[in-house]
């Protein structure tokens, strides 16, 4: 096993498609890593097990997950029937700056312009050892996916920069959505709202499962 950052995106492609049917014990013998029983403690476990295995660092928070490539890596969870179990966590959002940026220099265009996605077995009634990887789908957005991105994104950010906080709900938008983003209810960072700064809970934008459905669709 390669563990050398992958040169190209044909390389790339190429170890994710040498993934597929592979269990998530396999890579962690290939790794050394031991693999838990379940995920509940150990959160993230499987993407960072799945990003080692295909060259990258686990380790750029802000950029792509392969920035030479500029390709994101996303491993998403899903069903016997290969439909995606939750919504899947695009980017945080900068309180600070949410009134002022522009969808062209927006984290969220940042990270889904190139995604290299890999779909992970997910029942509950699996051990996480036995679980296996999926097919890949390497995926750039559509001219119309992007404008519905756009569309959503800007609705939101709109809501978010001028300081109505309290009327956003995970019910709005069509294929993305802002939801809470924490590792505990009891973290806060700093906002602002209509009577001025206030203290929330860091918000993050996710994308619905009914449009992640349509992406890994594409696997072939």
């Amino acid at each position: 096993m390669n563990f050398d950052p992958p040169k190209s995106e044909e390389q790339l492609w190429q170890r994710a498609r040498d993934l597929a049917g592979r269990t998530i014990g396999e890579l962690g013998e290939w790794c050394g890593q031991e693999v838990p029983t379940s995920t509940q403690r150990a959160k993230g476990f499987v993407g960072t097990l799945v990003e080692r295995c295909l060259g990258g660092d686990a380790g750029n928070a802000d950029g792509p997950d392969f920035a030479a490539l500029c390709v994101e890596l996303k491993t998403i969870p899903v069903t016997r029937k290969g439909r995606p179990k939750e919504s899947t966590f695009v980017s945080s959002i900068s309180l600070g700056d949410a009134d002022s940026i522009e969808w062209r220099q927006s984290r969220v265009l940042r990270k889904l312009r190139r995604v290299l996605w890999v779909p992970v077995e997910s029942d509950p009634r699996l051990p996480l050892p036995t679980r296996r990887v999926g097919h890949p789908v390497l995926w750039s957005p559509t001219t119309d996916q992007e404008a519905m991105l756009r569309h959503d994104w800007e609705e939101l950010m709109g809501l978010v920069g001028s300081g109505q906080l309290e009327q956003i709900t995970a019910h709005l938008g069509e294929v993305l959505q802002v939801r809470p983003k924490a590792a505990s209810s009891r973290v806060r960072t700093t906002g602002i709202d209509a009577q001025g700064f206030v203290r929330t809970l860091p918000l993050g934008f996710y994308l619905r499962s009914s449009f992640t459905a349509q992406i890994i669709a594409g696997a072939k």
